[in-house]
C-alpha cells in the first residue's frame, strides 16, 4: 500500500515538474530561444505521462488498455506533431489580410492583357462585352474549385513553369516597352531587358506575400493611371463615338482572337494557392474573389468599351498605339512600372512552391526527429 502511495505522489510530482518545464519552454519560445510551444510541450508531457503509467505496471487491466491508448495516443501525437511543425514552419511568415490578398489578385487578373480587350470587342461586338462577364464568372468559380481542392501531387513541375513564364513575359514586355518609348536613344531592347532584369533584383530579398502585397497595390494604382489617362482622352472625343460599329454578330475566324486576349486577361489561378494559404482568414477566400472578379469585370467592360467607340475600326491590337505620340509616351513609362510591380508576386510564388517541394519533406522529418527525441 505504501508503496502504491508513493508511486501515486511521484507520478503527480513528475506530472508537475512536466508541465511547468513545458510552460518554461514556451516562454522561450516565444523570445525565440527554443522552437517549442506551450500545446507542443503539454503534448509531450501526456506522451510522458502514458509512458510512466505504462511502466510502473501497477493494474494488468488498466496497463493492457491504457497500452492501447497509448498507440493511438501515438497516432494522434504524431499528427500532433507535425501540426505544430507546419505552425513552426509558418509562423515567422506573417499572413495577409483579405484586403492584400485581393491587392495580388486585382495584380493578376488586370495585367497587360487588358490593353488588348478594344481589339478582342472590335471583332467580337457585344458578344465579347458578354464574354467578358462570362470569363470572370467562371474564372472566379474555377479558382474556387482549385482551393478546394488544393493541391494535387506531381503537380508542382507544372506550376513552376508557368509562374517562371510570367516572370520571364514582364521582363520582355518591360523591354519592349521602354525601347519603343525612346527609339531615339542608342539602347537595344536586349538591353533594356537587361536593365529591367537589374532592376528586379532586390525582388530576391522578399520574405514574405505581405511584402509582395504592397508592390501589388503600387501596381494597382499604376493600373488605374493607365486607365484614367486612357478614358480621359477617349470621352474628350466622346461626340465622335462610333455606336453604329459595334456589332451584334461574330466574325467566325476571328472571334477566337477575342476569346484568347479575354480569358487570358483573368489568369490568377497560378497565384492563387500561394494566396489562400497565407491568409489571416482563409474563410473570407471566397468572399475576396467575388469583389475583385466583380471590379475587374466592370472595369474591364467599361475600357473595353469606351476604348473601341473612339476608334472603332482603326482599333489596334494594343491600344495604346492608337494614342498621341505624348500620351503614349507617359503611358509606356505607366506600363513599365506596372510590369516591373507585378513581377514580384509570380517570382514570390515560384520561389514558395520550390521551397516546399525540395525542402518541405526533409524539414518535416527533421521536425518528427526532433519531437520524437523530446517525446523520449
Amino acid at each position: 500500500m505504501a508503496t502504491l502511495i508513493r508511486n501515486k505522489i511521484s507520478n503527480a510530482a513528475t506530472s508537475v515538474s512536466n508541465k511547468s518545464q513545458a510552460k518554461v519552454s514556451g516562454m522561450f519560445a516565444k523570445m525565440g530561444f527554443q522552437a517549442a510551444t506551450d500545446e507542443e510541450g503539454l503534448g509531450f508531457v501526456a506522451c510522458d505521462d502514458l509512458d510512466y503509467e505504462y511502466r510502473q505496471g501497477m493494474q494488468m487491466d488498466i496497463l493492457s488498455t491504457d497500452g492501447a491508448g497509448g498507440e493511438g495516443s501515438g497516432e494522434g501525437g504524431g499528427r500532433h506533431d507535425g501540426g505544430v511543425c507546419a505552425e513552426l514552419a509558418a509562423q515567422d511568415k506573417p499572413k495577409i489580410t483579405a484586403w492584400e490578398a485581393g491587392w495580388n489578385v486585382t495584380n493578376a487578373i488586370q495585367g497587360m492583357f487588358v490593353l488588348g480587350l478594344p481589339y478582342a470587342i472590335l471583332h467580337g461586338g457585344y458578344l465579347g462585352l458578354f464574354l467578358i462577364i462570362f470569363a470572370a464568372v467562371v474564372c472566379c468559380y474555377t479558382g474556387k474549385i482549385l482551393i478546394a481542392c488544393l493541391y494535387e501531387e506531381n503537380e508542382d513541375g507544372q506550376l513552376i513553369i508557368e509562374l517562371v513564364m510570367t516572370c520571364i513575359l514582364y521582363v520582355v514586355v518591360s523591354g519592349n516597352l521602354m525601347y519603343n518609348s525612346f527609339p531615339s536613344l542608342p539602347v537595344s531592347q536586349k538591353a533594356w531587358s537587361i536593365i529591367a532584369t537589374a532592376a528586379l533584383l532586390p525582388c530576391a530579398f522578399l520574405k514574405n506575400l505581405k511584402s509582395v502585397s504592397k508592390f501589388s497595390l503600387l501596381c494597382t494604382l499604376a493600373h488605374f493611371v493607365i486607365n484614367v489617362l486612357v478614358i480621359a482622352y477617349c470621352l474628350s472625343r466622346a461626340r465622335d463615338w462610333a455606336w453604329d460599329k459595334v456589332k451584334f454578330y461574330i466574325d467566325v475566324k476571328k472571334f477566337p482572337i477575342s476569346i484568347g486576349i479575354i480569358v487570358f486577361s483573368y489568369t490568377s489561378q497560378i497565384f492563387l494557392p500561394s494566396l489562400e494559404g497565407n491568409m489571416q482568414k482563409p474563410a473570407e477566400f471566397h468572399c475576396m474573389m467575388n469583389w475583385t472578379h466583380i471590379a475587374a469585370c466592370i472595369l474591364k467592360g467599361l475600357f473595353a468599351l469606351v476604348a473601341y467607340l473612339t476608334w472603332a475600326d482603326t482599333t489596334k491590337e494594343v491600344i495604346t498605339d492608337n494614342l498621341p505620340s505624348t500620351i503614349r509616351a507617359v503611358v509606356n513609362l505607366f506600363l513599365v512600372a506596372k510590369a516591373l510591380l507585378s513581377y514580384p508576386l509570380p517570382f514570390f510564388a515560384a520561389v514558395e512552391v520550390l521551397e516546399k517541394s525540395l525542402f518541405q519533406e526533409g524539414a518535416a522529418c527533421r521536425c518528427r526527429t526532433a519531437t520524437g527525441a523530446t517525446a523520449g
